[in-house]
């Protein structure tokens, strides 16, 4: 029997996540299934939780309980994710276990209100760690300014991180160098830095998303019928360019002279991550985001509704090479005709932090009104 596409993508030398949980797909056994066919880890986020909660009543008898005992919402919200991150860790422990801590992680967001303040974050980093008490859990950091610094202290502790939100080639290096600086601390504290792992999450579609509106403005406007269809030739084009520059600057990083001397004292690469992988615009083929961004080394965590497109009609061949000269020509194509890409990235860090916070408060809403309802 061959190998589905998953195992294949295994084979080549890239991790396929899944960026969802559930209660139900832990209890009924179908994350069980999943690893069985080539999942490797799992990512959430208040977005993926508010879904899984407010969607589903297998969370209300806790809920009910948790209520009637005097815990706050916040509290409630907490038992909740940490129950869920904590049993969907130890389905994954054998995964952790058998590629000796490569994979098999899932990974729980911090607070997104404290994204832009370091010490807090940093402090509830280290709650949320000793509260999960799994070593195959990964927190969640935006690589926001006040980010980087959590990320430094969170990896001197020997917390795995995954540091989220990363759109620009920029917030890609200052990642690089938090992680760095981690594993300095924790050599001088003297821990083992082969305990302790990370990965960078960089968003994708979401890029694209942005551009092709402001790429759509260009075209209301434009007369000119070679320079309308040059516009149209950009589209759909700004994600992938943007990742393959930020893959190309990851192997000069981790498999260059830089990381050698930390390598040599045990660390491990701090992986690519693939994120927002899910297609937005349906005129682009659903596994765009898959597909084009298959590369060594790396992890690509899918909406479960694209992994299945995988499985169903994905092909496995390397799109991303280290050699990116291409994509640089499409960033500066693009700057040519006033898209500059950092200050679409900007933007939408920014709108990313405020979309996990609202998605956090409505989650808590959706808690507050369970409680009083049940």
């Amino acid at each position: 029997m061959s190998k589905n596409t998953v195992l294949k993508l295994e084979e080549f030398g890239q991790s396929v996540w899944l960026d969802y949980i559930s209660r139900s797909i832990i209890e009924t056994g179908k994350l069980k299934s999943m690893i069985d066919m080539g999942l490797r880890g799992m990512t959430s986020n208040p977005s993926i939780f508010n879904k899984a909660v407010s969607g589903a009543q297998e969370y209300d008898r806790e809920i009910e309980k948790a209520y009637k005992s005097g815990k706050t919402i916040l509290e409630i919200y907490d038992d909740l994710t940490v129950r869920d991150i904590r049993d969907a860790a130890d389905i994954f422990k054998d995964v952790y276990e058998k590629t000796n801590g490569l994979d098999g992680y899932v990974s729980l967001e911090i607070n997104p209100k404290l994204a832009y303040n370091t010490r807090k974050t940093i402090e509830e980093g280290k709650r949320l760690y000793e509260k999960v008490n799994r070593p195959n859990v990964m927190f969640k950091v935006p690589s926001t300014d006040e980010g980087f610094p959590a990320v430094e202290e969170l990896i001197s502790e020997c917390i795995n991180v995954n540091i989220t939100l990363i759109f620009s080639l920029q917030q890609y290096e200052e990642t690089t160098k938090a992680y760095f600086r981690g594993l300095e601390g924790l050599l001088q504290k003297g821990g083992e830095l082969s305990k302790v792992h990370s990965v960078a999450s960089v968003f994708v579609s979401r890029k694209d998303t942005s551009v092709d509106n402001l790429i759509e403005e260009r075209l209301s406007k434009e007369k000119d019928k070679a320079s309308k269809s040059k516009l149209e030739s950009l589209k759909g084009k700004a994600g992938i360019a943007n990742s393959a520059l930020i893959y190309e600057r990851y192997l000069e990083i981790f498999y260059g002279d830089d990381f050698r001397k930390l390598q040599e004292k045990g660390a491990n690469v701090q992986r690519v991550l693939w994120g927002s992988t899910s297609t937005k615009n349906p005129t682009y083929s659903d596994i765009k985001y898959v597909t084009e961004l298959i590369a060594k080394n790396t992890v690509n965590t899918m909406p479960e509704n694209t992994l299945s497109a995988f499985l169903d009609h994905g092909v496995v061949k390397e799109a991303l090479t280290g050699d990116a000269l291409e994509y640089h020509k499409v960033i500066n194509e693009l700057r040519g005709i006033g898209i500059d890409i950092n200050d679409v990235c900007r933007k939408l860090l920014e709108d990313g932090v405020e979309a996990f916070e609202e998605s956090f408060n409505s989650l808590l809403n959706s808690i507050e009104e369970k409680s009083k309802a049940l």
